[in-house]
This record gives structure tokens, C-alpha cells and sequence, in this order.
């Protein structure tokens, strides 16, 4: 019995382990091989193309560049709003702080279109204007520039930034500052010898990732800067959609994995010297007193009110109204075929195309990792062995899965590549990671001391999962499962390289009709993105409900 009951348990483990090996190792080592042997033999050509291109070099250089810029000005507006979250207590903190993650589980090609409405050259700040100015152009011109896509990743990274730096700073208290200035220390003084060594830590793991998310970002750049403004990751979906370059797209896919590792090793050095406390509230807080401290919280809430929910809510006005007055022709037109909408595809079937493939790819995320969990948390070298395995895939952009996926699997017995399969496969392996993370943390907290009780009084293994550890790990069940569906439903880079004419996604659609000509494409556009923000928000806010101690690592 014990026999049969250990293969079994061998059996259900090896399946979390089967679905990244086919779906994740494969993919990537047929990458290296289509970049290393293109004919069957090897050839370095691809590579020496990099190397001796200055276009390429200076795509590769610009990656670096804009995702170091971003990644600056992101520290530089989230460092004074983390000191104030972490130095005084005021009303509305909490909810402000959560509220504040909400543009981070966004879909990427639902920011880069809440920017095009507020900052582009139909968006609100431009109408504005032109009213107030009497102008017969847009004074504001800012699309297909660097400086709208800086803006953008500022928006879309700053919570990760102002989390992990308010977490931090909440644990360590003030006293040094405070005696500094007892010294006579100035502010100047203090915030260059006392503050800035003091969060050094948390500001270094902060920046490592917030340059990792700019420097893999893909439905930002595509929309907001196009081909002119190409990182290596639009390069990647350049090369191998419209010019079919594969070798070339496989050299770039390998170029990018291996950056990629490189700074997630980094960040895992930074994090290993940075201790976060188990929950964001502080224990050094105090009540604003004086005008100054009250002004600088008044500053911090209006400059997160501007950067973070004014293109959200510039994204569903000009969805709701034109010139001033109410117009849902966006919503209503969702069921009508365009050519705009891709492959003669209504907008609303789309819609339900993402609810179909992200209950899927929940079912599957959950599933695999509940068993990779459990299989984590055994005892034992193995299980180190096998924690960063099932993380590779955040390793790893989506664009290059997504095209793995289209060189790869395209031969039977996995030939998948017209099938509407692929989508919540390359969606389930996206989500992996995030549900493991949310349930892990749940395992790790169940006293030992209640399966050994569950033993002595004769209960075997299934009756031990079926009522102490499901029931126990269900808060981090529901926060993985929220996770997986909003991932599914924003996802955007592979989606683009792998869905067909029956099977196109909300964000794909969004990008097709945003680059279409014409009112009704771009209502539809808007239309869809605001029904795709709500889906996202409702998840968000599951999330954060049922977020606590022991769930979640992210």
C-alpha cells in the first residue's frame, strides 16, 4: 500500500515538471537551436550580425537606456511618497497605498492607450487646450516619442518601487534622523548622511526590479513608440512576424534570456540583503503636526492622484463622451465585424475568446501549481532543487515564449501551433509561477504538529489534504487563482504570436484597433480597454482583501 501510494505521489509531482519541460524547455532549446544551427549545422552568422550591426547594437544600447532612464525617474518620484507613507500616519493611507498598485496588474496595452487618451494628440490634456487656447493643433506632441513611454513606465512601476521602499523604511524607524536633527543637522544634511544610506538596501532591490519590468517591456513600446523606438523585445516580434527572419529573431530571443538571467541573479543578490517585514504597516509612524509635514502628505496625494488615476480616468471618460457629451457607440459597436476588428472578428467575440482561454489557463495555473507547491514544500535538497525551476518562466519575456512557441510547437504530436490550445497553454505558463507564490507561503505556516496529529488518529494521506491542508492554503488558493485569471486576461506579448483568426484576445484586438485608422476603431479600442481595466480591477481588489501574512511572496 505504502508502495503504490509513493508511485502515485511520484506520478502527480512529475506533472508540473512534464508541462514546463514541453511547454517551457523545449520551446527555449529549440530557440538556441534555430539561433545556433539554422541549416543543421552550426552557424554563427546570426550572432555576427548582432555583433557587427550598428542598428541591432543600438537597439540593444537603447533598451538599456530607456529602462535606465525610467527606472530613475521612477525612484526619483516613489523615494519622497515612500518616506511619507512611512513617516506619518493620515487618513486614507492604507486604501491610497493599495489603491496605488492597482495601474501595476494593468495589461500593458491598456496603459499605453490610457496615456494616448490623456497625453496624445485626441487625449484631454490636448483638448484642453486647444478650447482654452483656441488651437487648431495639438500642442502636446507626445506620441511616438521617448518621453511618453519614460511616463508610461513611471505609472506602470511605481507601486513596486514605493511598496517595497515603504515596507522597509517602516521597519527601521526614524531615531537616527531625529538625533541628527537634535545635532543640528539640516534637511539637506539628513536626507544625504541619514535617510538615503538608511533605504539604500531597499532602493537598490526596488531599482534592480523596476529596470528588469522597463527593460522587458513590450506592449508600451509597441504602442506608444512603434518600430522607431524599438527595444529588443519589439525587435524579437519585428523580426519574426514581419520579416520572418527566424535565425535572426532567435539570436535576439537568446540575447535578451541571457540579460535577462543576468539581472535576475542581481536582484536576487539585492533581495537577499533586504529583510521585509511581514506586512506594510508602520510601527515608527506619528500624526503630522506641523504646516510643512501636512503640506508634503497634501503634495505626495495629489502627485499620486495625477500620475497614477488621471489616465484611468481620462481612459473611461473618453470612452463615455465626445465633445462633452455622452456617446457609448464604443460599447455598442462591440458586436459589429470590421476589418479593424482582426480577421473579421467582432470586438465582443474577443471578449469572450479571453474569459474562455483565462478559466482554462486558471484551471491549469491552479491545478500545476497547488502539486508544484506541496511538491516545494517537502523536505529535502530536491525541493531547492526544484523552487527556482518552476520561476524560470518569470525569467523569461513573454515574447519569447510566445515565439518558442511558434517554432516549436508545430510538428505532431505537438502540433499546436493552429490550435486555439496555445493560448491558454502559453497563458497557464505565464500564470504558474504567480499561483505558487501565492499558495507556498500558505504551506509553509501549517504547524508540522497537525499532519502528525492527523496520523496518529488514523487519517491517511487524501483525508490529511482533504481537511487540514486544502482548507488551511485556501486564501492563497483564491489569491492564485485571482492572479492566474488577471494575467490571462491582460496577457499581451505571447497572445500576439500565437492567436489566430478564431482565437484573437481583448489586449490583441485593443492593439489592432488602436492602430487603425478612424473614430469607431479607436471607440472600440477605448471601449475594450475599459472593460479589460475592470476585469483587472475586480482581480485586484480579491487580491488585496484576502492578502496577509502567508500569502503571497510577490
Amino acid at each position: 500500500m505504502r508502495s503504490r501510494l509513493r508511485y502515485a505521489k511520484v506520478l502527480i509531482f512529475s506533472l508540473p515538471l512534464a508541462f514546463l519541460g514541453v511547454f517551457f524547455v523545449y520551446p527555449i532549446l529549440t530557440l538556441f537551436d534555430i539561433s545556433l544551427r539554422p541549416d543543421g549545422a552550426l552557424d554563427l552568422s546570426a550572432f555576427a550580425r548582432l555583433l557587427t550591426s550598428d542598428y541591432y547594437l543600438e537597439t540593444l544600447l537603447f533598451t538599456v537606456y530607456q529602462a535606465l532612464i525610467s527606472t530613475v525617474a521612477t525612484l526619483l518620484l516613489a523615494l519622497p511618497c515612500a518616506y511619507v507613507f512611512a513617516r506619518y500616519r493620515f487618513r486614507g493611507r492604507s486604501l491610497l497605498l493599495s489603491l496605488a498598485t492597482l495601474p501595476f496588474v494593468l495589461p500593458t496595452v491598456v496603459v499605453a492607450l490610457a496615456f494616448s487618451a490623456v497625453l496624445g494628440e485626441r487625449g484631454l490634456v490636448n483638448d484642453l487646450l486647444r478650447l482654452l487656447f483656441s488651437l487648431d493643433h495639438a500642442p502636446i506632441q507626445l506620441e511616438r516619442t521617448l518621453a511618453i513611454i519614460i511616463i508610461a513606465h513611471v505609472f506602470y512601476n511605481f507601486s513596486v518601487a514605493l511598496r517595497i521602499m515603504t515596507s522597509y523604511w517602516s521597519s527601521l524607524g526614524f531615531h537616527a534622523e531625529e538625533a541628527a536633527r537634535c545635532l543640528g543637522a539640516d534637511e539637506l544634511a539628513v536626507w544625504r548622511d541619514i535617510r538615503l544610506p538608511v533605504i539604500r538596501p531597499a532602493l537598490l532591490s526596488a531599482g534592480t526590479l523596476v529596470f528588469i519590468f522597463c527593460f522587458t517591456s513590450f506592449g508600451v513600446v509597441l504602442i506608444l513608440g512603434g518600430i522607431r523606438f524599438a527595444t529588443l523585445e519589439v525587435q524579437i516580434y519585428y523580426q519574426a512576424v514581419n520579416i520572418f527572419n527566424l535565425p535572426l529573431a532567435a539570436a535576439l530571443s537568446l540575447v535578451q534570456i541571457v540579460s535577462m538571467l543576468f539581472m535576475l541573479l542581481v536582484y536576487t543578490a539585492t533581495q537577499r540583503r533586504l529583510h521585509l517585514p511581514q506586512d506594510g504597516r508602520s510601527a515608527h509612524s506619528a500624526r503630522p503636526h506641523t504646516l510643512r509635514e501636512r503640506a508634503a502628505i497634501f503634495i505626495t496625494v495629489g502627485l499620486m492622484a495625477i500620475l497614477l488615476f488621471s489616465p484611468l480616468a481620462a481612459l473611461v471618460w473618453r470612452s463615455l463622451f465626445v465633445a462633452g457629451h455622452l456617446d457609448v457607440s464604443g460599447f455598442t459597436s462591440l458586436t459589429d465585424k470590421t476589418r479593424a476588428s482582426l480577421l473579421f472578428t467582432t470586438p465582443l467575440q474577443a471578449v469572450f475568446n479571453s474569459l474562455r482561454f483565462a478559466l482554462f489557463a486558471t484551471s491549469a495555473a491552479v491545478l500545476l501549481g497547488t502539486v508544484a507547491s506541496f511538491m516545494i514544500n517537502q523536505p529535502g535538497a530536491w525541493s531547492r532543487l526544484v523552487d527556482p525551476l518552476f520561476m524560470l518562466p518569470l525569467a523569461t519575456s513573454a515574447v519569447t515564449l510566445g515565439f518558442g512557441f511558434i517554432v516549436a510547437l508545430d510538428e505532431p504530436p505537438l502540433d499546436l501551433r493552429s490550435s486555439w490550445a496555445i493560448i491558454p497553454v502559453s497563458h497557464a505558463l505565464v500564470a504558474l509561477p504567480f499561483v505558487i507564490r501565492s499558495i507556498l507561503p500558505s504551506l509553509r505556516v501549517i504547524p508540522p504538529s497537525l499532519g502528525e496529529a492527523a496520523r496518529m488518529l488514523g487519517a491517511r494521506e487524501l483525508v490529511k489534504l482533504r481537511t487540514i491542508d486544502l482548507p488551511l492554503v485556501s486564501r492563497g488558493l483564491v489569491v492564485g487563482a485571482t492572479f492566474a485569471f488577471t494575467v490571462s486576461m491582460g496577457e499581451f506579448g505571447a497572445s500576439l504570436f500565437v492567436a489566430q483568426r478564431e482565437s484573437v484576445t481583448i489586449p490583441v484586438v485593443i492593439y489592432r484597433l488602436f492602430g487603425h485608422p478612424g473614430l469607431t476603431s479607436y471607440r472600440q479600442a477605448l471601449a475594450m480597454s475599459v472593460i479589460l481595466m475592470l476585469v483587472c480591477a475586480g482581480g485586484f481588489l480579491i487580491i488585496e482583501r484576502l492578502r496577509g501574512v502567508g500569502v503571497g511572496e510577490f
